[in-house]
């Protein structure tokens, strides 16, 4: 199952034999949504989680074969009402861009090579994670990193990247520099960049925005309802 045609990532998603979502690619994985669809100019791909019952997820497969590729970005599926009436559960969406052609090396970023470069200004880094989420590049203040951008996950044609600044350290800019590093070394590996966010995240969504990126697709998921 392809993201879409026109940008071949691979899902988001560990799918089973019968293309359901069993969980996220991420290191640290979730259950997932328990719908993803994602629709780009030119053709859709879903899945259905596998915890669904089989009689609505035929009912989801026939209404997601039917939904028309996308017109504008912000457009809501056809069949939202009655994806939301057979699940439940509330809805996260959001764009997926990719990345203009190379720009010239940043000579202030540079690779983390070492977990404690991330400790004093970011939580839940293990030196496991190092190889895992690479290439990881940072801006830095001394030895500390104060913006990276990493693989947040990876497939053998696409990498998504993942971003994050310390508090103190934004509102300078640093964020589209980071990520832009990252987007170099990712095409020099042969494989293809990609970065998506959320609707509701301005601050991304701004990155993107300074960027240039260009989007290709909107990924609209059905996650279960908290608690």
């Amino acid at each position: 199952m392809l993201f879409t045609p026109a940008i071949q990532l691979e899902t988001p998603f560990i799918l089973n034999g019968s293309g359901c979502i069993v969980s996220t690619r991420e290191q640290n994985a979730s259950p997932g949504p328990r719908f993803s669809l994602i629709r780009g100019r030119t053709a859709c791909a879903w899945a259905v989680h596998e915890a669904v019952p089989k009689d609505v997820a035929r009912q989801i497969d026939l209404l997601a074969s039917r939904e028309p590729p996308l017109r504008d970005f912000q457009d809501a599926p056809q069949h939202e009402r009655t994806y939301l009436s057979l699940l439940g559960g509330t809805v996260e969406s959001g764009p997926a861009f990719t990345f203009p052609e190379r720009r010239p090396a940043d000579l202030d970023i540079v690779a983390v090579e070492h977990v404690d470069q991330l400790t004093r200004h970011f939580r839940g880094w293990s030196a496991e994670e190092l190889p895992i989420c690479a290439p990881i590049v940072a801006i830095f203040d001394g030895a500390d990193a104060v913006s990276v951008c990493f693989c947040a996950r990876r497939s053998v044609a696409a990498a998504e990247a993942g971003l994050e600044t310390a508090d103190r350290f934004r509102g300078r800019g640093f964020g589209p520099r980071v990520t832009a590093a990252w987007a170099s070394s990712i095409n020099a590996s042969g494989l293809l960049p990609v970065y998506s966010t959320s609707w509701n995240n301005n601050a991304s969504l701004a990155v993107a925005r300074k960027l240039g990126l260009e989007a290709k697709a909107v990924d609209w998921n059905v996650l279960p309802s908290a608690g």
